[in-house]
């Protein structure tokens, strides 16, 4: 059992607190964020540490997605001459969409952790050769969804570029697999998606917490890559890289303990420790720090947040709802409740320039992030405010190669 009742920030449904509780049963802590919403299992922004165990669905099915964002040495005069090109540029140059393999030539595809000995963990010759030629194929890509790449202002009209995307279809292979051989099923073979605790000191929790790590590289590897890719397409340089992933576990002292911690949809924010969150393609976003306040009530209340804080706004709408539900060909099954009307309306309001995105991610499915992050209470601290200029996401109808 928990030993302390988990931490909840801002107001949730029924079915996630829930989801909160059954997972806080197993764990010796838990949280959850002001975003949080229903997952698999686990909820979207929980946080969960265990004694030498580490949760495949908690960490999830895009094993280590996260945030990435540069502070470049632009000011918004330099490139405002040229925002739609410089979106066209940005969607024309990078790799948007499920299942899809790099087109730039100059992605990092020999990087070092293609030959880390961590691949051996993959216990099939032939599944190790697939699953290492696929992450080479997609390393850069961004993928479909909420994924994007982004171009903001900051309050004194600095340029940012901000990406979110994970380690693709490697991440998925592995929690796929190791999901599989913990249920004594073949790597490969479809398992049910239920909680599976492995044990980090078994061969098998072992493999998995390699490979694990290694996902974690290469999805560093992907966004910095297609993060610089894009200050370079703005004529821009770096000055200041923030990066986190919020979909991952790490070793951690909480309590005086030594405990594995899963974040799911949650970013680190441990004291001075920096992140970037976005709103939704049509809000703000911001780079926060973990509060430095040397309060008892601050540092109590980091600590019960497992010094952890939001990884977005979170979804007040499913994607079906939003969008609805149509046949291959395109016929309406079911009407969705955002419009693409509704969608560009708020779009326009605000001055962004977008390149493809669906209307399942139009801003009207999210909360609204000073909100969310005014539920987080005194956990962290607004660096920057980050305004939208360009927006890239796949489209709404992008082609997946792998539904057939």
């Amino acid at each position: 059992m928990a030993v302390e009742k988990p931490a909840v920030f801002g107001q949730h449904e029924p079915n996630t607190l829930s989801q909160l509780e059954d997972v806080a049963s197993r764990a010796e802590r838990a949280a959850l964020m002001a975003d949080g919403h229903v997952g698999y299992v686990m909820p979207i922004g929980g946080v969960a540490a265990y004694r030498d165990k580490v949760s495949v669905v908690g960490v999830g099915f895009d094993i280590a997605c996260g945030n990435a964002a540069i502070r470049t040495n632009l000011k918004l005069p330099q490139i405002q001459g040229r925002i739609r090109e410089l979106a066209d540029e940005i969607q024309a140059t990078l790799s948007f969409g499920i299942g899809r393999t790099n087109r730039a030539d100059d992605a990092p595809t020999d990087d070092p952790l293609f030959e880390d000995p961590a691949w051996e963990a993959v216990p099939d010759q032939q599944e190790r050769d697939r699953l290492r030629g696929k992450a080479r194929e997609q390393l850069g890509t961004v993928g479909s969804g909420n994924h994007y790449v982004d171009v903001f202002a900051d309050e004194e009209d600095g340029i940012w570029v901000g990406v979110h995307f994970g380690s693709r279809g490697f991440g998925y292979g592995v929690a796929h697999g190791f999901l599989a051989l913990s249920q004594n099923k073949q790597w490969g073979e479809r398992a049910p998606e239920r909680e599976m605790l492995l044990d980090v000191h078994a061969p098998v929790g072992d493999a998995y917490w390699q490979l694990m790590n290694l996902a974690g590289r290469y999805a560093y590897a992907g966004r910095e890559w297609v993060a610089r890719k894009t200050v370079s397409i703005l004529g821009g340089r770096e000055l200041e890289l923030v990066h986190n992933h919020h979909n991952f576990a790490w070793i951690e002292e909480h309590g005086g303990e030594t405990l594995y911690v899963v974040r799911k949809g949650a970013t680190p924010a441990f004291p001075g420790q920096k992140g970037f969150v976005g709103g939704s393609m049509g809000d703000n976003a911001v780079i926060v720090q973990g509060a430095t306040a040397s309060d008892a009530e601050t540092r109590q209340l980091q600590a019960r947040a497992l010094y952890s804080t939001v990884h977005g706004a979170g979804r007040v709408m499913s994607r079906t709802a939003a969008a609805g539900k149509r046949t291959r060909k395109g016929k309406v099954l079911k009407p969705g409740a955002i419009s693409r009307e509704m969608m560009n309306e708020w779009i326009k309001g605000k001055g962004v320039v977008l390149r493809g995105g669906g209307t399942d991610e139009s801003p009207h499915v999210y909360r609204r992030l000073p909100d969310v992050l005014k539920a987080q209470g005194s956990t962290v601290e607004v660096l920057h405010t980050l305004r939208p200029l360009i927006v890239v996401m796949a489209g709404a109808d992008e082609f997946d190669p792998y539904k057939d």
